[in-house]
């Protein structure tokens, strides 16, 4: 290994000692050497550390915080000082598959417009393989659905991640990622390669599991940034709301659907006006938002009457259009059929 390496690995720990040593030997074996191994511990209370000076590899750079300061904290300070061309995250429950630094490097080398490229992924265990949108609009529209970009399978250019001095938000944990590449995918292209390269661990013990709640949350907020690009005054109750937490009469929810959406509309209207996101992306992504509120509003157990069912064909005549054609037939019988309360 050269002075200055290729590659530094980034993989911050704590109490992974069932899992570490698969995840340690699968970095240890790849057949890109040239890299060198930055793990920053957590203060773990179990076995991990011991685990990692078992080995005798001097690409190996353990880190031991004294006290735990939290994920995001280990992977900003491995970010200041990484040395390598480029930084490949790893995490110490997964595998990387051997040709995985190989073939993002060469990717990376061959395309000087790309700032970060992850990769597909398998669920260990299972068939299941995580197939996400690999070219640069596609998945900086999809972000506005959720994160299209695996953290542990990523590996990206540091001089431009130096020179906009960018950093993980400890604000944003359990998806401070994720928040990441959303910021990220306005200031530099990004990809997946169309290929799997890590075998990824579902456990009971994954941040993602433990704070499931919290990472939905954030998500959320992360999601309504994203939006704002397009109408900064987007309004996020309005964009969220949830037909299935109403208890409030026929009446008003219909006036919350006629307010969500025109609200689409609007988003699709002014996307096409200041190009934020490609435009037939973009169109499609908020179809299937307001496919789904439709969906939502049909499977309510309202009690409709023949006015609502013209109310709603005059108003959202694609309404019928997405619900399809047996969920329709269903809403004109019981709207038929309805009777008023005496």
């Amino acid at each position: 290994m050269s002075s200055i390496p290729k590659i530094t690995v980034l993989m911050p720990v704590y109490n992974c000692e069932l899992y570490i040593k698969e995840a340690v030997d699968s970095i240890l074996n790849q057949t890109f050497p040239d890299f060198e191994f930055i793990i920053i511990d957590d203060a773990s209370s179990d076995a991990t550390v011991s685990i990692i000076k078992a080995y005798d590899d001097p690409r190996i750079k353990l880190i031991q915080k004294p006290k735990n300061s939290g994920y995001t904290n280990s992977l900003n300070h491995g970010l200041t000082i990484a040395k390598g061309e480029y930084i490949a995250r790893m995490d110490g429950d997964d595998i990387s598959l051997p040709e995985r630094f190989a073939k993002q490097v060469d990717f990376l080398d061959a395309n000087n417009d790309i700032a970060l490229c992850g990769t597909l992924y398998q669920i260990i265990g299972t068939e299941k393989i995580c197939n996400h949108p690999v070219i640069h609009d596609e998945i900086k529209v999809k972000l506005i659905l959720g994160c299209y970009i695996a953290h542990p399978t990523v590996m990206f250019v540091k001089s431009k991640f130096d020179q906009y001095k960018l950093e993980y938000d400890s604000n944003m944990e359990p998806a401070e990622d994720y928040e990441l590449w959303s910021r990220l995918v306005f200031l530099e292209k990004i990809a997946n390669i169309n290929e799997v390269l890590l075998l990824y661990r579902v456990h009971p013990q994954q941040a993602s599991i433990v704070r499931n709640e919290k990472q939905n949350r954030v998500a959320q907020e992360i999601r309504i940034n994203m939006l704002r690009k397009v109408i900064p005054s987007l309004d996020k109750e309005l964009y969220f709301f949830d037909l299935k937490r109403q208890d409030s009469n026929l009446k008003s929810i219909l006036e919350k659907l006629n307010e969500k959406v025109n609200l689409l509309n609007s988003l699709i209207v002014v996307n096409k006006q200041k190009k934020i996101y490609e435009n037939n992306m973009f169109l499609q992504v908020i179809n299937e938002e307001k496919k789904s509120f439709y969906s939502s509003f049909q499977n309510r157990s309202f009690i409709y009457s023949i006015g609502d069912f013209i109310n709603i064909l005059i108003k959202h005549p694609d309404f019928f259009k997405n619900i399809g054609f047996i969920r329709t037939a269903k809403f004109i019988v019981k709207s038929v059929f309805y009777k008023k309360n005496k």
